[in-house]
């Protein structure tokens, strides 16, 4: 637990720590002295403004209403927290843990006082081991309300030692805002642990096989059915959200058609006087007898209409009869939260630190924890909570389909998990397009590392990987033949490309938000039209860009001739 002893020996060495690892000569990295440290207790520990809007309860419940994100008011707190003035903020973020810990704090010690690069260099990588084996012992107290903010900051930011902060880093940091007031499922390592802990988030789909049920206390199975219920209750309610959507699009079509049906038939049936034979009324005119035809169509749309309506119906009192037994079994069970598991929890760990890995790739910097000596972002290239939202904004204003998924011909907007990795990282990826158990409604999962030499590239990365595994999945065996990835890949084919089709695919997407977006050529003339079709831009975009360039001007027209033609 987080107020136990440390070993002795780590004890000693973390009495004297300033003076073995805060030097002032040791390349590059000179100790900033830490502050006294503030009485910040008595007031709100993350500065909230009052009257800041609070955020929805749960971000697992897929909001079909929503159309685009929100615009971010404020991207970081006016006030520091003062978390990162503690002066045993590194005492408190090691004591209590395994000792991979008391590992940890030797290992860094020996690295910046170090002046051999040779030496230096073997360190570091030691560092890497003994560090995520540290990560993983603390995963599970994500959960634990009461778990000091040094060790959060830890596994949220890569934090371990407040004086590898430059003075203005550290001021940056400290007013990041904490709490996820936005409510989009943009999560930190800390809280992403949280949910799957909780059973709100089910594990990341993996290649490893299931193991098989074990015996369980009454507790455990308790806790067990008590996050089934709550996943359950999840999927369903997106389910029903869908389900309620396409019923409420049949309901304003029935409108639609009954308010011209009306209007049809009180033309048919208005008849003038006839001059001096009143109060006898003339025949329909030629007008009227043609509106027989249309009435007719009209009842036939109306027909048709209902018995899509009817179906609808339905389906949305299935999904509500559903998600409502569901609603009532939690109830039933009084609702208590459940239990960590800790299984789950372990786990995932492995699949975050595998993310973790892919984001830097082979030859990227693995060093796992922050330090100035790495840390080379802008505040707003920083990949927090609120800047991947802005960045994902701005991306969803150049391609409004990006995050639609087709459901019985509806565009159901289904905005992804986000995992924020603390990593030095350079390219975001989609882990899983959607859950394999709900593919209409489930969000997928992509990861963007924090600290990237350009944040818009690293989710533009992850946002074109997700283009195209949902693409991939929607067109299923024939995902070479139809669809986006279909045209992509047989225009490489074309091309004779050699390599991974899906790479080909995100560098391009790239040039398509950052160049084409503006007018600049930068695609294959094929690539264009593919993207151009499948991806469109806004039609206020279309008609700005074809007014720089006879390129866009023609597709603009191609545009045109497929509307007229029904196959667009």
């Amino acid at each position: 637990m987080a107020n136990q002893e440390l070993d002795p020996e780590i004890a000693a060495l973390l009495s004297n720590a300033e003076t073995t690892i805060s030097v002032d000569d040791i390349d590059k990295l000179p100790d900033t002295p830490i502050p006294e440290k503030r009485s910040f207790f008595k007031k709100s520990l993350f500065n909230e403004e009052p009257g800041t809007p609070r955020a929805p309860r749960s971000i697992h419940d897929v909001d079909l209403s929503k159309t685009e994100f929100a615009q971010i008011e404020k991207l970081q707190n006016d006030v520091s927290n003062g978390i990162y003035d503690d002066q045993k903020y590194y005492k408190t973020a090691l004591t209590g843990e395994n000792t991979s810990a008391q590992r940890v704090h030797q290992v860094l010690t020996k690295y910046l006082t170090c002046t051999d690069p040779k030496d230096r260099a073997v360190y570091r990588q030691q560092i890497v081991t003994c560090y995520w084996e540290l990560l993983r012992g603390m995963a599970p107290k994500m959960t634990d309300m009461n778990l000091p903010m040094p060790k959060r900051m830890l596994m949220r930011f890569g934090v371990l030692l407040p004086s590898l902060f430059k003075a203005e880093q550290k001021d940056f940091f400290s007013k990041i805002i904490y709490e996820n007031k936005t409510g989009e499922p943009i999560l930190y390592v800390d809280e992403w642990f949280k949910e799957i802990a909780s059973g709100r988030m089910s594990n990341s789909a993996t290649d490893e096989k299931k193991q098989p049920a074990r015996n369980l206390t009454p507790d455990q199975a308790a806790s067990a059915e008590q996050s089934r219920l709550m996943q359950l209750q999840s999927k369903n309610s997106g389910k029903m959200q869908s389900s309620e959507n396409i019923l409420s699009i049949k309901e304003n079509e029935r409108a639609m058609i009954e308010a011209e049906l009306k209007n049809r038939i009180d033309t048919l049936t208005d008849h003038v006087p006839v001059m001096g034979l009143e109060p006898h009324k003339s025949a329909m005119t030629e007008v009227q007898r043609k509106l027989f035809s249309e009435v007719t169509d009209l009842l036939h749309r109306l027909s048709k209409n209902d018995k899509e309506l009817s179906k609808a119906l339905n389906e949305f009192q299935d999904a509500k009869g559903i998600y409502d037994n569901v609603q009532n079994k939690i109830t039933e069970t009084g609702g208590q939260p459940v239990q960590a598991d800790e299984g789950a929890v372990n786990t995932e760990f492995d699949t975050i630190r595998q993310m973790a890995k892919m984001t830097i790739g082979r030859r990227g910097n693995q060093f796992p924890m922050f330090t100035r000596e790495f840390y080379h972002c802008t505040e707003k290239g920083t990949g927090t909570r609120e800047n991947v939202i802005e960045v994902l904004r701005w991306i969803e204003s150049i391609d409004p389909g990006v995050f639609h998924r087709i459901h019985k011909n509806v565009p159901n907007r289904i905005v992804p998990y986000v995992c924020l990795v603390p990593t030095y990282g350079d390219r975001g990826f989609c882990w899983e397009p959607f859950d394999r158990y709900n593919r209409v409604t489930s969000r997928g999962r992509i990861v963007v590392p924090m600290y990237p030499k350009d944040l818009r590239i690293a989710v533009l990365t992850a946002v074109a990987d997700l283009r195209w595994q949902v693409a991939k999945e929607k067109a299923s065996y024939y995902w070479m033949e139809e669809g986006l990835t279909g045209q992509y890949f047989q225009h490489a084919e074309q091309l004779k490309l050699k390599g991974d089709i899906k790479e080909f695919f995100i560098e391009d997407y790239i040039l398509w938000m950052t160049k084409e977006s503006f007018g600049v050529q930068r695609l294959d003339k094929d690539v264009r039209g593919i993207f151009w079709r499948n991806m469109p831009f806004p039609k206020s975009l279309k008609e700005d860009l074809r007014k720089r360039s006879l390129v866009y001007d023609e597709l603009c027209k191609k545009d045109a001739n497929r509307e007229m033609s029904d196959g667009y």
